[in-house]
């Protein structure tokens, strides 16, 4: 069901475009030496040119450039072999220089496109207008001083590649599964780490609404939203504010807004600039940027596998419904732990055992799977005495909670807690024996048509024999000695 807002008037359509600023990983700034290491103390990471002392010239990194390149081919767009660096001219206390060197007219990356997953099951293809490479600026501090702002030139210069989206999304759901697609893609390619809550992604989100078939009407910009959550909270009110505007009879105006998340509301932070206000000109200290087909050649072969790719590889190798194939690959140290697993033993089991017993026991534990107590050569060990009757799945689960708290092996927990799986058929039979026995009344009824009983006899056996028993024998054998 598509997504609209009820008004007096009737549907209003949400149209949303995003611009996602996302910092290189790279040693050294864009254009000087400076690390680009985040969490140092304030103004430890500035060089001459970040702090935009008189002379002092930039000089390209290549690496933030191939970064930018591979960010590219992961989101299927054209690699521009000509791009320029021009100055995007305003003042603010945190830029330096009084210009940001940025890519206008000839970017390195034009339009491309990538696809998303709703949780309906639906696809979509939202497309890329443009990945442009910039200088970030440095940092404004307010609450340090009461009569005071600070500022830190740590992030001054730092690389940041802005991925600018076609107009494409009309939900909030969908801006927050292009925002965790684009996530998942600069991570497995290592070219930004995504962090959002440390600032090395966030994002700028245009929101505007029309009545069904109009052309678009007039757009806010909700600028720097470091959550997805939050961009699609941001949206869902902006969107609110403008139908309000509307059917009261009034214009929305062009403006760049902030979202105020304790309050739940948007609020004007200035008006929209266009693209004159920054006077734009060729940066004259950088000559334009050549890149060799060649060499997008060489960084396309050396590409790590993107997630859709992992995703249909593991639907076709593991034979995984795709739910289950895109949870894994969702984040790539999940699919690379799942993988580990994997290995050489039923696919789906370990997929069920990952996502299903392990992921609740790191929930509970406020943990990531980088982070898991148990690795995935001892998961897969405890795969492989399910597997070869050693254990069953009830005692599993038992083994996997002794795992987390020891961190013993599989195998010598079994072994430490005698939880081997009873499969002597003659041990089993007895018990059965027993328990039709003291429960003749049960047998009747169970011969007379409750078949439901069954599981009653089947739970007496396992409480008996402690859990122990192989669950397919005891269906076997009870079975034929009720008959």
């Amino acid at each position: 069901m598509s997504y609209v807002i009820e008004g007096s008037t009737g549907p209003w359509e949400v149209v949303i475009g995003l611009e996602v600023h996302a910092q290189v990983i790279s040693k050294a700034k864009l254009f000087s030496g400076a690390s680009a290491h985040f969490g140092a103390d304030p103004n430890m990471h500035v060089s001459l040119v970040d702090a935009a002392f008189p002379g002092m010239l930039p000089v390209l990194n290549r690496e933030c450039v191939d970064q930018a390149i591979r960010t590219g081919l992961g989101l299927n767009a054209k690699i521009n072999l000509m791009s320029r660096f021009d100055r995007k001219n305003y003042f603010y206390a945190d830029l330096p220089q009084g210009y940001q060197i940025s890519q206008f007219e000839f970017p390195i990356v034009g339009e491309g496109t990538i696809e998303i997953e709703l949780d309906d099951g639906s696809v979509k293809n939202i497309g890329i207008t443009r990945l442009h490479l910039e200088q970030d600026a440095g940092k404004s501090i307010h609450d340090l001083a009461p009569k005071e702002t600070c500022v830190d030139l740590n992030r001054s210069g730092v690389a940041l590649m802005e991925i600018v989206s076609e107009p494409d999304m009309r939900s909030p759901e969908e801006a927050g599964a292009y925002l965790r697609k684009i996530r998942a893609i600069v991570r497995y390619l290592g070219t930004c780490d995504g962090n959002m809550e440390e600032g090395s992604m966030r994002a700028d989100v245009n929101v505007s609404v029309r009545k069904a078939g109009e052309e678009y009407r007039t757009r806010c910009e909700l600028k720097n939203i470091n959550s997805i959550r939050y961009v699609m909270q941001a949206i869902e009110i902006e969107a609110k504010r403008h139908v309000e505007i509307y059917e009261n009879g009034g214009e929305v105006d062009q403006e760049t807004r902030l979202f105020d998340v304790a309050r739940g509301e948007t609020r004007t932070m200035r008006s929209k600039e266009n693209a004159h206000d920054y006077r734009y000109f060729p940066d004259p200290d950088l000559l334009p940027l050549i890149v060799e087909q060649s060499h997008v050649d060489h960084l396309k072969s050396t590409l790590a596998e993107l997630p859709d790719d992992k995703r249909n590889r593991f639907q076709s190798e593991y034979g995984l419904p795709r739910y289950d194939a895109n949870v894994l690959v969702a984040e790539q140290d999940i699919a690379n732990f799942f993988e580990k697993v994997a290995k050489g033993r039923d696919g789906r089991m370990a997929s069920n055992w990952v996502t299903g017993e392990l992921f609740a026991v790191l929930n509970k534990k406020g943990l990531t799977i980088h982070e898991s107590p148990v690795s995935a050569e001892a998961l897969g060990g405890l795969l492989d005495l399910i597997a070869d009757n050693t254990i069953n799945g009830k005692i599993a689960k038992e083994v996997l909670e002794d795992m987390v708290e020891t961190g013993d092996m599989p195998a010598d927990i079994v072994e430490r807690k005698g939880l081997k799986q009873v499969t002597d058929t003659g041990a089993i039979e007895k018990v059965i024996a027993e328990i039709l026995v003291a429960n003749p009344d049960k047998v009747e009824q169970y011969k007379s048509g409750k078949d439901k009983l069954f599981g009653f006899f089947v739970g007496q056996v396992m409480k008996v024999m402690q859990g122990k028993a192989n669950p397919a024998i005891v269906n076997e054998l009870l079975k034929k000695q009720l008959s």
